[in-house]
């Protein structure tokens, strides 16, 4: 099969999803108000809350979410056959991810921007509440510091990619500024951004860097993750107007572009896809189809941590609550997008099925790399550019993403901290700087003491799957009962609810079985931990809902 037609298929069937879908949703089921008044008006602060232009907000919430995971989940899936994973990824991002980040987003906002696992506590109850907020803060703790290793690993492969990702921290500084003090307009801005970090991309080949391979004691990825991580506090602790909204509404930009390129090559080139539709011999050892593809493909399709971005940042700059639909379900069909790409460069960007089945010779392999391997080998048929600058475009693509999305994370993560201090009447771990301080050091204490060499991180990462998914759902689960108490139909998010709970539970269960066969005795540990605070969170939620609807029934018919 030619790539061009999975591409118009994928995007084709995501752009109906947007014209026609999400409008229902938006306006018939969560039936957002243009007269509302945002918490971004209500409680402005100039840091956390402060009331944006759409686009920009669209920026900030596609790059937080995106991160480098709807690369690597769909670059390892396609081990599976590529139509699985294409039919995950297009009908997961419209009838999953969109109702999921627009619905976090509104019930958000309608609760004064209150976290996902606040809201749980005032819809669902306090049991439900701390349960859950383990859940968030343990996914938090996978992305920012597996994040952080995946940044290390690229600049340590790629240094052509360094003046690129370090330059547009100081590119987005300079936006902000001229942002948020209105000397130049948002269409101006955008261009001198562009071309800004496009010609750092275009340079970064003839100007690669890298740290020593050794400094004082340090390698050289230990000395990049501590580095990121310095910077993620700083950025954490900024008002969101300085860096954290220009620096994702630039990446944002430079995704579409990037991903522009990426597709038009694929036009141009015209190549085949060489991996099979459905692979009947698959590497030993590989997990069973169902339900591990529905977890191994998160972002992309439904992820969890787009809730937490959704109702952690983005609903507190939410400017008019119609705003919903193009922040959040466009969003998702940005992530979508990328997904799509990752999923040809992955299949069509080798030559033969031989080159293909050497990169995928066991389960896990792929990912980021053939994703940057198939997307250079692309765009060097399809537009001509030169092997080293396509490497770097896509190398800067992904870890912008990340570096992104570690920005927000932990920001996010100090968000946990400071709920922590207001639940248990602790005034030190209320305040932005030590809550900081505590989300970077259980970062650190996670990459560093359970690793050695900064990759501690990737010890629990075979968990990030299904943990995510469960708190996809259980987002899903909030959204839910808040409809049946206003009265609203519920199947739109009750069905793909049930089926994402389903999908997950079966994934815990087979990876505890699989954790016990390799006695890793830690994450079999963890993984009981997580499928019980599942269970838990689920009966409680259950039980709520029930009430709800039972309420709601004598209401009806006592009226």
């Amino acid at each position: 099969m030619n790539a061009i037609l999975l591409m118009l298929m994928g995007l084709g069937a995501m752009a109906l999803g947007y014209f026609v879908y999400s409008k229902f949703i938006c306006e018939k089921i969560f039936k957002v108000d243009p007269n509302f008044r945002t918490p971004a008006h209500e409680m402005q602060d100039g840091v956390d809350y402060v009331p944006t232009n759409k686009y920009i907000l669209w920026g900030h919430h596609f790059t937080s979410v995106a991160g480098a995971a709807p690369i690597i989940g769909p670059a390892i899936a396609v081990i599976w056959g590529w139509v699985p994973a294409f039919l995950w990824v297009v009908f997961g991002t419209i009838f999953f991810a969109g109702v999921h980040d627009a619905g976090a987003i509104w019930a958000s906002s309608r609760n004064k921007a209150k976290s996902i696992g606040a809201l749980t506590g005032d819809i669902v109850g306090n049991r439900a509440r701390s349960i859950f907020m383990i859940v968030i803060f343990l996914v938090l703790l996978m992305v920012n510091a597996v994040f952080a290793v995946v940044i290390a690993n690229q600049l340590i492969s790629f240094p052509s990619a360094t003046v690129p990702v370090w330059g547009a921290i100081i590119v987005a500084l300079i936006i902000g500024q001229l942002i948020y003090r209105k000397l130049i307009g948002l269409l101006m801005v955008t261009i001198i951004g562009v071309v800004a970090l496009y010609a750092m991309i275009y340079a970064g080949p003839m100007f690669p860097l890298a740290l020593p391979e050794s400094v004082m004691g340090l390698s050289d990825r230990q000395g990049w993750i501590i580095l990121l991580f310095v910077y993620a506090a700083i950025a954490s602790l900024l008002p969101v107007w300085a860096l954290l909204q220009p620096r994702d509404y630039i990446n944002g930009i430079q995704l579409f572009i990037g991903l522009g390129l990426l597709y038009a090559a694929v036009i141009f080139a015209s190549p085949d896809i060489v991996a099979p539709a459905f692979n009947t011999d698959v590497p030993e050892g590989t997990p069973s189809l169902i339900p591990l593809l529905f977890v191994t493909i998160a972002c992309g399709a439904i992820s969890g941590f787009h809730g937490l971005v959704a109702s952690g940042t983005t609903s507190k700059q939410l400017d008019k609550e119609p705003d919903v639909r193009f922040v959040g379900y466009f969003g998702a069909i940005g992530e979508g997008s990328l997904a799509l790409a990752a999923i040809i460069a992955a299949t069509a960007g080798f030559a033969t099925l031989a080159d293909w089945q050497a990169i995928y010779h066991s389960f896990g392999q792929g990912g980021v790399g053939a994703f940057i391997r198939g997307g250079a080998n692309i765009l060097q048929d399809g537009i001509g550019l030169d092997a080293v600058l396509a490497q770097t475009l896509l190398t800067v693509m992904v870890v912008l993403f990340a570096g992104t999305t570690m920005d927000t994370g932990l920001r996010l993560q100090r968000y946990i901290f400071q709920e922590w201090g207001s639940i248990y009447n602790v005034g030190w771990m209320q305040k932005a700087a030590p809550a900081t301080l505590l989300a970077v050091g259980s970062c650190l204490l996670l990459a560093f003491g359970a690793g050695g060499d900064g990759s501690g991180g990737m010890m629990i990462w075979p968990l990030f799957g299904t943990t995510n998914q469960l708190l996809a759902g259980l987002t899903l689960l909030v959204i839910t009962v808040m409809l049946v108490k206003l009265g609203r139909p519920m199947w739109y998010t009750l069905a793909p609810l049930i089926f994402l709970l389903t999908m997950t539970t079966l994934g815990l269960l087979i990876q505890l079985k699989s954790f016990y066969d390799k006695g890793d005795w830690f994450l079999f540990t963890l993984d009981i931990i997580i499928l019980v605070a599942a269970i838990l969170v689920i009966l409680e939620s259950g039980s709520t809902l029930n009430k709800q609807i039972k309420a709601n029934k004598t209401a009806k018919n006592t009226a």
